[in-house]
C-alpha cells in the first residue's frame, strides 16, 4: 500500500489511495504532501465509519484530517503536516456484536502495522497515530513497539490488559519500542536514528457516553483496561465537554491538543485537570 502512499506526495490534496485487494468498504486518503512533510498523522476512525460518510463532517476521518490541517495552520510554527485518513479495516457498525468484540480490530491492527512500517521505511517524518473509539482498540492491538513518535487514544472503549504492551505499575508514558524484527529496505530514507520511545496519550470528552462503558473483558466481549487509568500510564490530555464524535470539532481543546500531538509539541499539550 505504501508504494501508493509514496506516490501521494505528487498527487493533489485529498488524493484517494486504493488499497490492493481492498474491500469496497475501505478507503485511505492523504491530505497534504507526504513527500515534503515534517510530520505525519494517521487518523484511525472507529465504528460506523464507511466510504459513503468518509468526508461527511469532522466526525468522520476525511473531515477530521481537514480540521487537523486547518488547526495546524493556526497553532503551528511552520511545520509541514500531512494527514492520512485511514479506513484500512472493516469498521463494525456501532450497534452490532462486532463493535463489542475485537475481531475487526485484530485484522485492522495487522493492516495498520503494515502501513506504519512501510511509511516509516520511506519517510524521515515522525508519525503520530490519532485513534478514536474502536480505532483505539485497533491501535492498541497494533502495539506500542511500532516506530511512531506519538499514539493518542481517545473516546476509547478499552485497550486490553496492561500486559498487552503498556506499563502496569504507573511507569512513565513513554513506551519503549522494540525494532529487533524490523529491517528497513535498501531504499530506506530515514536520515536519523529509529525512534526509541512512543509517547502515549489518552483523553475522553466530558459528555462522551463511552466513559460509562465498563472497561472489562468477559470472554470475547469487551476490551479490558481503560487507557485513562493510572496503571496504563498514558499522558491524559484536556478534551473539553464534547461528546463521542466531537474530538475534531474546530475551537475545541481536543482538536488543539490532537494537533499539537501531531506536530510533535508535547510541552504545549494541555493536561486534563485532576479528576
Amino acid at each position: 500500500m505504501l508504494r501508493i502512499l509514496t506516490l501521494a506526495g505528487s498527487l493533489a490534496f485529498g488524493a484517494v489511495l486504493a488499497l490492493p485487494g481492498q474491500h469496497s468498504g475501505r478507503l485511505v486518503k492523504v491530505y497534504g504532501d507526504l513527500a515534503t512533510a515534517d510530520r505525519v498523522a494517521i487518523v484511525v476512525p472507529g465504528a460506523d465509519t464507511t466510504v459513503a460518510t468518509f468526508e461527511a463532517s469532522t466526525k468522520r476521518p476525511g473531515g477530521a484530517a481537514r480540521a487537523l490541517l486547518a488547526e495546524a495552520a493556526k497553532v503551528g510554527h511552520g511545520e509541514r503536516l500531512a494527514v492520512i485518513a485511514w479506513l484500512g479495516y472493516d469498521a463494525p457498525p456501532t450497534w452490532s456484536l462486532g463493535a463489542i468484540t475485537d475481531t475487526a480490530a485484530v485484522e485492522g491492527a495487522k493492516a495498520l502495522r503494515r502501513t506504519v512500517m512501510e511509511l516509516h521505511a520511506r519517510t524521515s517524518a515522525p508519525i503520530a497515530l490519532l485513534c478514536h473509539s474502536y480505532g483505539s482498540v485497533v491501535c492498541a492491538k497494533a502495539g506500542t513497539d511500532l516506530p511512531v513518535a506519538d499514539m493518542a487514544l481517545f473516546g476509547s472503549p478499552g485497550i486490553g490488559a496492561p500486559s498487552d504492551g503498556a506499563p502496569s505499575d504507573g511507569a512513565p508514558s513513554d513506551h519503549h519500542l522494540s525494532d529487533a524484527s524490523y529491517r528497513p529496505p535498501s531504499n530506506h530514507r530515514v536520515s536519523g536514528p529509529t525512534p526509541s520511545v512512543t509517547r502515549v496519550w489518552a483523553g475522553v470528552g466530558g459528555s462522551d457516553w463511552i466513559r460509562f462503558v465498563p472497561k472489562v473483558k468477559l470472554g470475547p466481549l469487551g476490551f479490558g483496561a481503560d487507557a485513562l487509568s493510572p496503571g496504563y500510564g498514558a499522558r491524559v490530555f484536556e478534551v473539553g465537554p464534547g461528546g463521542h464524535s466531537d474530538y475534531f470539532t474546530p475551537g475545541t481543546p481536543s482538536l488543539r491538543n490532537l494537533t499539537l500531538i501531531a506536530l510533535g509539541r508535547p510541552g504545549d499539550v494541555t493536561a486534563a485537570a485532576p479528576a
